[in-house]
């Protein structure tokens, strides 16, 4: 195996430098010759994974501990994906129902916060009365601890820990050119830079899909009609309750003029039909490590491109709440979640905030180029929106002063400016294989008869427009139901078709519809399925088989012996999942539970080349 790692020019910090020699040792634990970048390079294992976010890592842990060969190319400078890139509070539904190496992760956070001198802004008791959770500090020590919130630095340091114990090779700043197949089997993977990575087995561990869509396998962007799948959540929505404007806002850049225009921010048109299917994408933001600990607080950073005008919307969404009679707050506005040491994981809260709505439709299927250009839009909406909320004479007082008790942490993300190096990434590109999970598995009206995890979160979608309606402007896409206990996830779900591709594993741009999707889209939740899928490639290299045809009861075992949580009780609804057929449900593999897995036929459009 050959491979080279460069270590990035502008990595100063002391943290970024410990996570070069970490690199470096794991380069000459695996025998890897440090050349120079320009040699062509031809890196070979048996299983490639790209993406390294927290479901490829754990996918590359596994592939090492059942004696397998892993490397991960990964896109950017890091690791971890959003778990390191700012989303410290962990959406979970349900703890007991996250097993294996994801469990094994949350562990390593507790052993590494029961120690006195992971506390550095405060003490442990201080941050468990803070959070005012039931856990206390002395739960961090019993041999089963798990911890769920946590700095971002934390995360990707445990993560380069578990990959150096497992030997397993890192390549970054690795964008994928192209794909070469055999028949229905990849052969190598080409990135831009020249380096061509060859496996017997590929997992796409991104949040876009890229290797899945250059492979030629099915997929789809957007939201479903709720008449494709008979569902009743998905598709545009006639009602949008929450995280929306509290009070009538004028939309129009000359009040009460259509013919004036629209204020930024907002999109022309209807919205659409309710119920209908659309290409509109959940909105992306960026969890916001903020802290108040004067010492390790910097200043409101201005954007280049800041312009307080185009934050009129949300001047106007103020002065019309004071006009109600109402006294804004800052939370309103966005939602802190405590971290450790003082940090926060700061998230979108209400009808204007983080999530900068209706700015990202083109990002799954756009070029580099392109995505670059979303993300630092993205980077300088949140910029300008927190710069405004602290200075603009138009937001009330107490909230610019309690806007300047705030600041991002100095000790994260030192080598991005102190700014998250993960855009939330909540949607993308969603495969479209023999089984698509839907809202009926997620209310347990169906049951996937060949789990590899389990998903236990609300259906979650954020908004996916913002429109005007009645005169006034509004928020489209929000959902929030939950209610029901965790639920399978089917492996038919995270691999191809029969005849698409043999050696390809798809565990976090999985098959699901739009409102399912946004139940299993929860970091431990990938984490299982990258096991999951790992476990899957390595057994597929040992029986010569296809990730198709692999023996589900061989997989079953396997993923039982490392602790995986594959069943929760039977199912609680009494309602019924629609008959298969057009538009239906899944059908059932033949003989009940599957002992091999066979291509369920289903329609869907092919993938465009890339």
């Amino acid at each position: 195996m050959t491979g080279a790692y460069s270590l990035v020019a502008s990595d100063r910090t002391p943290a970024v430098r410990w996570r070069g020699l970490v690199l470096l040792l794991v380069a000459l634990l695996c025998g890897l010759p440090l050349v120079p970048l320009k040699a062509a390079e031809v890196i070979q294992a048996d299983l490639c994974i790209y993406g390294g976010t927290a479901g490829g890592l754990a996918a590359a842990v596994q592939a090492a501990r059942m004696g397998k060969t892993a490397v991960i190319a990964e896109f950017g400078n890091h690791l971890g994906g959003l778990t390191s890139g700012g989303l410290g509070a962990t959406d979970i539904g349900n703890k007991a129902a996250i097993g294996g190496i994801a469990r094994e992760f949350y562990h390593r956070i507790a052993l590494h916060y029961a120690t006195s001198n992971a506390w550095r802004f405060e003490q442990r008791d201080e941050y468990f009365a803070r959070r005012g959770e039931r856990s206390t500090a002395s739960d961090l020590s019993s041999p089963m601890a798990t911890m769920w919130t946590f700095e971002p630095h934390v995360a990707e340091d445990i993560f380069f820990q578990m990959l150096t114990e497992a030997k397993v090779a890192v390549y970054f700043q690795q964008r994928l050119a192209s794909v070469k197949k055999e028949r229905e089997r990849i052969a190598e993977i080409t990135m831009e830079n020249g380096k061509v990575f060859r496996a017997k087995m590929f997992i796409d561990a991104t949040y876009e899909g890229d290797l899945m869509a250059k492979a030629g396998v099915n997929y789809t962007i957007g939201r479903e009609g709720n008449s494709q799948y008979q569902e009743t959540l998905n598709g545009i929505r006639a009602e949008t309750p929450k995280h929306q404007f509290t009070v009538p806002v004028d939309p129009f850049r000359k009040p009460g003029d259509p013919t004036s225009g629209l204020l930024p921010f907002i999109a022309s048109g209807d919205g659409g039909t309710p119920g209908e299917g659309d290409a509109r994408v959940q909105t992306y933001n960026f969890r916001l490590c903020y802290t108040k600990e004067t010492a390790n607080r910097l200043p409101h950073r201005m954007p280049p491109s800041y312009d307080p005008a185009k934050y009129e919307l949300l001047a106007r969404y103020l002065e019309a709440l004071v006009a109600a009679g109402q006294k804004p707050q800052i939370e309103e506005f966005w939602n802190p979640i405590w971290m450790p040491n003082g940090k926060t994981d700061i998230n979108n809260n209400g009808g204007f905030s983080t999530d900068f709505i209706g700015a990202n439709y083109a990002y799954p299927d756009a070029d580099y180029a392109t995505r670059a250009k979303i993300w630092q839009s993205h980077e300088d909406y949140t910029l300008g929106f927190v710069y405004f909320l602290a200075t603009s004479p138009r937001v009330p007082e107490n909230m610019r002063t309690e806007m300047g008790t705030w600041g991002p942490a100095k000790d994260e993300f030192m080598d991005t400016g102190n700014w998250p190096h993960q855009l939330y990434v909540r949607e993308a590109r969603r495969m479209v294989s023999d089984y698509v999970m839907t809202e009926h598995n997620c209310r347990r009206r169906q049951e996937a008869e060949d789990p590899v995890g389990l998903a236990a979160y609300t259906m979650d979608s954020h908004n996916c427009q913002r429109i005007v309606k009645n005169g006034h402007v509004e928020n489209e896409g929000d959902v929030q139901v939950g209610g029901f206990p965790p639920y399978p996830i089917s492996y038919r779900s995270i691999v191809p078709k029969c005849g698409q591709c043999e050696n390809l594993l798809v565990p976090i741009c999985l098959s699901a519809t739009h409102i399912a999707y946004g139940s299993i889209r929860m970091e431990p939740v990938f984490m299982i399925l990258g096991q999951s899928a790992a476990t899957a490639a390595a057994l597929s290299i040992e029986g010569k088989t296809s990730v198709q045809l692999l023996r589900y009861d061989t997989l079953r075992a396997r993923l039982a012996a490392d602790k995986q949580v594959l069943e929760w009780g039977a199912p609680t609804s009494s309602s019924k999942a629609p008959e298969t057929g057009a538009g239906g449900a899944n059908p059932k593999p033949e003989g009940g539970r599957p002992k091999e897995i066979r291509s369920q036929k289903a329609e869907s459009k092919a993938a465009p080349a890339q």
